[in-house]
């Protein structure tokens, strides 16, 4: 008899990882915390700096805590079940976890991709339009299109996790993937699942290709204006001022993309769980460390703070 993904039929998901490689699963044991510890601590500080120092007050340090308290919050939608997996013989979680986990971390994903998009807009006033900068970038209108990143990855996974959770389910119930993700699911269907494909390829020109259109429109603007002024000094502030940002999205876009925009494809099925590592745990890892390192600002906030310096 044909089932369904709904929670409420029961049976556990076997999360097959990578229990085909068990000394790559006792590696991945320690890389994984040690980067979610990282994780936790470094968008931690990037938050509590950022709300702290009153010289962080600034519309680029108010999406950037939206930023970490969305890898703090994606990561822990999925690390704490993968370490469990990576260290014992079960590799099992619950259907209604399944579900949760699904939700939580589409919407959190989605959101991540929006506000990468707001937050190059903001570098786009911040460089070409430095003298109405306070104007354009006012408090009420960053709450509003961070709410925007929020609602936009709500909305998502409202419609595409329920989906997903309601395709028909001909008993098999294994996994391969380390966690429950879209284009991991579909595959359990035992009906035609193109009009899935289509919709969930949709969602992600919608999702994950707009908000890289954006980007990188806000970026060739940018670069139209540093060219125009012809300065050595211009380019070295447009760096400092994007170069984090840059970072942050090309490691982010390079690796969801490669899931998400051909999720049937042989690459995307042989390497999707390694791909996904990559932007779960890894990106939310980076994230601080760029912001940090490569921040004047941020690293100067952090020194005030540890000496109790208000200069």
């Amino acid at each position: 008899m044909m089932g369904m993904i709904n929670v409420s039929k029961g049976g556990d998901f076997i999360l097959v990882g990578f229990s085909e490689q068990p000394q790559l699963e006792k590696i991945l044991f320690v890389v994984v915390l040690i980067s979610y510890i990282l994780t936790l601590v470094g968008n931690t500080t990037i938050i509590l700096v950022s709300c702290l120092d009153p010289r962080l007050h600034t519309p680029m340090y108010f999406f950037l805590i939206n930023l970490s308290l969305i890898d703090i919050c994606f990561t822990t939608s999925i690390v704490p079940q993968l370490l469990w997996n990576l260290r014992g013989p079960t590799k099992t979680i619950t259907s209604i976890g399944c579900a949760i986990q699904l939700y939580v971390s589409l919407a959190l994903g989605s959101t991540e991709c929006v506000l990468l998009a707001v937050m190059a807009f903001d570098r786009y006033a911040a460089i070409c339009r430095p003298l109405h900068y306070a104007t354009v970038m006012h408090p009420r209108l960053c709450q509003a299109l961070a709410g925007v990143a929020w609602l936009s990855g709500l909305g998502n996974t409202l419609i595409q996790s329920t989906i997903t959770l309601n395709l028909p389910l001909c008993g098999h119930r294994r996994l391969y993937h380390f966690m429950c993700e879209v284009p991991a699911m579909i595959k359990l269907a035992c009906v035609d699942i193109h009009a899935n494909e289509i919709q969930l390829f949709m969602a992600s020109l919608v999702l994950l290709l707009l908000p890289l259109g954006l980007i990188l429109i806000s970026y060739a603007f940018i670069a139209q204006a540093v060219m125009k002024i012809r300065s050595a000094q211009a380019w070295q502030k447009a760096l400092r001022t994007c170069g984090s940002h840059i970072l942050v999205v090309t490691l982010f876009y390079g690796t969801i993309t490669a899931v998400y925009i051909q999720p049937n494809s042989s690459y995307a099925h042989r390497q999707g769980k390694f791909i996904t590592l990559l932007y779960t745990v890894v990106t939310p890892t980076l994230n601080p460390l760029i912001y940090t390192l490569r921040n004047k600002d941020m690293k100067g906030a952090l020194k005030r703070l540890l000496r109790k310096d208000p200069r």
